[in-house]
């Protein structure tokens, strides 16, 4: 009885696999909305809240980005397609220990800031010198990295930050303000994390001429029917009289 009673409890229960269904987790309009994957789930209320991950050259194709890890939220879910939002971003480990090395200053900072749509941002950056420095000069490097992160901050949108953080061009403009104080041979931005979402952008709208429909191709014109020929008069046979004299 033990026996008939497990096979009957083991035909009742259901593949939970076949149940579910496959949606595309899309970029935010910062990333063109790209497709980063798919993920399977059974109601897509359990899609909120999930965080995936992908590098750069698996949005770009860039191979020399490839150390850089995007994070993303899913917030929406709009039929099959999960809409993703920007939650940070990381460097590999093995990157970071390749930049430092030995008889050289790593100078670490976290400071938090601010975009101009409103998006609360922590950032880490990091300044590598080439040779070993002293403290008070550690310190004025912190102090001007901080200031010009918040500085660019301010001036940008949250879109426009990470594309600067990603390019590296944020890096390359705090070496150059850090110049003075001793040259750095590399900066980076190892994290960053959002701790508060301002002002989504909207979608980009698509121009008019792609949504309106082409107009139709003008009807073929009917062929007229052919009208009747109307028959010739025949010719009138003229009296002996009315002949010329020469057929006579």
């Amino acid at each position: 009885m033990a026996e008939k009673k497990s096979r009957a409890a083991a035909r009742k229960i259901k593949d939970k696999w076949k149940a579910k269904v496959w949606y595309n987790l899309l970029a935010p309009e910062m990333f063109n909305r790209q497709v980063l994957g798919e993920t399977p789930t059974d109601t897509p209320d359990k899609l909120v809240g999930r965080v995936t991950e992908v590098t750069v050259q698996d949005l770009t194709g860039d191979f020399s980005k490839m150390h850089i890890k995007l994070q993303f939220r899913v917030n929406a879910v709009q039929g099959q397609d999960a809409l993703t939002q920007f939650v940070g971003h990381d460097m590999t480990s093995d990157y970071i220990r390749r930049l430092t090395r030995r008889k050289r200053t790593r100078t670490d900072l976290t400071v938090d800031v601010v975009t101009k749509d409103g998006w609360n941002v922590r950032v880490k950056p990091m300044a590598i010198t080439d040779r070993r420095i002293q403290t008070s000069k550690q310190r004025v490097i912190r102090t001007i990295m901080a200031k010009l992160v918040a500085d660019v901050a301010a001036k940008q949108s949250i879109g426009e930050f990470v594309k600067g953080v990603i390019s590296g061009d944020l890096a390359k403009t705090i070496a150059q303000a850090c110049k003075p104080i001793h040259p750095v041979s590399r900066v980076e931005v190892r994290k960053s994390e959002v701790w508060a979402i301002g002002e989504i952008p909207p979608p980009a709208e698509v121009p008019p001429a792609a949504t309106e429909a082409p107009p139709p191709p003008p009807a073929p014109e009917e062929p007229s029917p052919p009208q009747p020929q109307e028959p010739e008069p025949a010719p009138e046979e003229l009296t002996p009289e009315e002949l010329p004299p020469d057929d006579i």
